[in-house]
């Protein structure tokens, strides 16, 4: 996404937005309802909270039910600020949450397993069982791929990454202006 940004375009993201969706209130108050285990004198316990979710697909759903809907409206809510130019949304979770149909077109990178595996552990500070309890909630793109969208494949070093990025960048503007 730095590469949209460095060629000027807005630059959404859904995970930014999650990393404070527990600052509000409301939101925090359900969750609270719902895993009350999971906070300590009023405050939330995310490593917790990323245990006890991860470990049951039930409370992923929950919590989901109660956090994507609010991080999708506040993604949306900063989109509608670039109305009229090209815009991109990072969100992780966009199958999952079925918003595909939410955007005008949807680019997926994909990456080699152990690559991902590796970043989401460097990223999240966790260890190798706490990251493939994440990837068994996530959508496996080599056994289910993303048919009909724009799919990067990212599996070299970052110039053929931001040359991959440019090249779609300018098919869908050609597609713009037809």
């Amino acid at each position: 996404m730095r590469c949209l940004d460095r060629l000027g375009y807005p630059v959404f993201s859904a995970d930014a937005i999650a990393r404070n969706i527990y600052d509000d209130p409301d939101i925090a108050r359900r969750v609270r309802a719902m895993f009350p285990e999971c906070f300590d004198g009023g405050l939330l316990d995310r490593k917790k909270l990323a245990d006890v979710v991860f470990s049951s697909p039930e409370a992923l759903r929950r919590l989901e039910g109660v956090t994507h809907p609010a991080i999708m409206a506040r993604l949306f809510s900063q989109m509608e600020a670039a109305a009229g130019r090209l815009a991109f949304a990072e969100v992780p979770l966009l199958f999952e949450g079925g918003f595909e149909s939410d955007f005008d077109g949807v680019i997926v990178v994909m990456r080699d397993f152990g690559a991902r595996l590796r970043s989401v552990m460097e990223r999240d500070g966790c260890g190798e069982q706490e990251a493939l309890a994440r990837f068994r909630n996530q959508r496996d793109y080599e056994k289910n791929p993303p048919i009909g969208h724009t799919v990067i494949y990212n599996d070299g070093d970052l110039a053929a990454l931001n040359l991959q990025v440019v090249r779609v960048v300018h098919e869908i503007l050609a597609e713009a202006d037809t």
